[in-house]
This record gives structure tokens, C-alpha cells and sequence, in this order.
């Protein structure tokens, strides 16, 4: 990376092509994905998001599924600021005391068909935190959850598989 730097410097500009990202052992190629996603869902699926207790690691991978490299909006996926407009709740975190009635409440105001996609190993077990005087432990424990997504942090591309993992219990 620092001779990347190093030439862009001295010279200006990149004078040879960037070096492509080493795939992820065992994980689906990105176009790939992409494609899966945007077939399953055609462009209409909205994510609200919320986080009922993390370290804010998962939501640093979340946030990257918005750029340019894994380009969720781009498959037709969006996050929403509101639940009434979301098919997937997806949860970070264990759920902690004082966000348990407000995931239920997030969880009541979305529409059918919804789905609860679990992410992160807090929102799966509990985690390190487990379940405490401050945590209620796992999503799960809350509300029904579809699919998990493990992980500290899942990376993008987990996430991106668990959503079409979501589609398992999809009604017909």
C-alpha cells in the first residue's frame, strides 16, 4: 500500500493497475451475490436497521454495504428510516434493557410479510455480553428471528449472504 502511496507522490498519478481484493475463503464471488440478490428481490427490498445494544462493530460492516465496492442500493436494496416501510429488520447487538421495548415496538409496526435477520454473534448468543442485569440476551429471545449471521464483526459479504438466506422462509 505504501509504495502505491510512495508512486502517486513522486509521480502524480498511478502508473499500473490497483491490486485486486483476495476473495474471502469460501465466500460467494460479489458479482455473484449481486445478481442472487437482485433476482430474488427485483429491486425491491428495504432494510431498516437497528441497534439494540452493540459495540457498533457490525454496524461499521453494515455501513460498508453502502459504498461503491459492495453497492447494496445497486442490487436494489435500500435502508429505511422507518419501520412501516421495511421488509427486514435487520438487529445488531444483544438487546439491551433499555432498547427491548423499542425493538418490539419497530418489530409491530412493520408490515407482512417481515423477516428478522440477526446479525453479529451479540445479536445471535448474547455474545460476550450474554445475558445480564443489562442485556436480555439474544434477538431471538425478543422477537422470532429468521436468519442469523454470525460473526465479530460478519463481514459485508456474510451479510449480504444472510439476506438471501432470509428467503428460506419466504412465503409463497
Amino acid at each position: 500500500m505504501f509504495d502505491i502511496l510512495r508512486t502517486i507522490r513522486r509521480n502524480g498519478l498511478l502508473d499500473r493497475d490497483l491490486p485486486e481484493p483476495e476473495p474471502e475463503a469460501g465466500a460467494a464471488p460479489l458479482d455473484q451475490l449481486q445478481r442472487q440478490l437482485q433476482t430474488v428481490f427485483g429491486r425491491a427490498l428495504r432494510i431498516r436497521q437497528v441497534d439494540a445494544g452493540s459495540c457498533n462493530g457490525c454496524e461499521l460492516e453494515i455501513q460498508a454495504l453502502s459504498n461503491p465496492y459492495y453497492n447494496l442500493e445497486g442490487s436494489g436494496i435500500a435502508f429505511v428510516a422507518s419501520p412501516r416501510h421495511a421488509d427486514v429488520l435487520l438487529v445488531t447487538g444483544p438487546v439491551s434493557v433499555n432498547m427491548e421495548q423499542a425493538l418490539r415496538r419497530t418489530y409491530a409496526a412493520m408490515p407482512e410479510p417481515k423477516w428478522v435477520l440477526a446479525t453479529g454473534d451479540c445479536a445471535a448468543c448474547g455474545g460476550v455480553f450474554g445475558t445480564s442485569y443489562a442485556t436480555r440476551g439474544p434477538v431471538s429471545s425478543i422477537i422470532p428471528v429468521d436468519a442469523v449471521v454470525t460473526g465479530c464483526p460478519p463481514t459485508p459479504l456474510a451479510i449480504m449472504q444472510g439476506l438471501l438466506r432470509i428467503t428460506a422462509k419466504r412465503p409463497a
